[in-house]
């Protein structure tokens, strides 16, 4: 068996041929001058970026609705566990109506919670002063029942899981 190692120098490598768009105004045209290379050349990207963005119904995912029903329900803290109920994941649903009503499906960490009772009134009680939203309504739910494993990485990482 030869195991050496075989060194080869050379002097130089030819570069890789660069790659080569077509315009296509003039299919098949591709060499440039050096006064084209300098050129402002037509920019591909001008009718996306001056697209605008389809809007974004208020009480869908990214609408102003349901984002600040969101930011309102980060605000409530479990008070055994320094995490807000919606990256400790028991917050299973935000429905928002066309009217801008507004109902959380939700759960808490088992049955026998000592804020059972309080929880989900709280809950309505900070949804339905959001700006905008009509009536709010909470559907506690213990099917399927919580466990740590639908918190989110913040909440994980604030609790020493990650």
């Amino acid at each position: 068996m030869n195991d050496t190692i075989r060194i080869e120098e050379v002097d130089g490598v030819e570069p890789p041929p660069r790659a080569r768009v077509e315009d296509p105004d003039a299919p098949g045209v591709i060499a440039e001058s050096a006064t084209d290379k300098l050129t402002r050349k037509r920019d591909y990207l001008d009718g996306f970026l001056a697209e605008k963005p389809a809007g974004t119904a208020a009480g869908e995912p990214g609408g102003d609705i349901y984002e600040a029903v969101v930011a309102a329900l980060r605000e409530i803290f479990d008070p055994e566990i320094p995490v807000n109920i919606y990256d400790l994941g028991l917050i299973y649903g935000v429905d928002v109506s066309p009217e801008n009503h507004v109902a959380v499906t939700m759960t808490l960490t088992t049955p026998h919670c000592p804020v059972a009772e309080s929880m989900p009134a709280e809950v309505e009680l900070r949804v339905g002063a959001v700006p905008g939203v009509g009536d709010a309504e909470v559907n506690l739910v213990w099917d399927p029942p919580w466990d740590p494993a639908k918190m989110s990485d913040e909440a994980r990482l604030e609790l020493g899981m990650l």
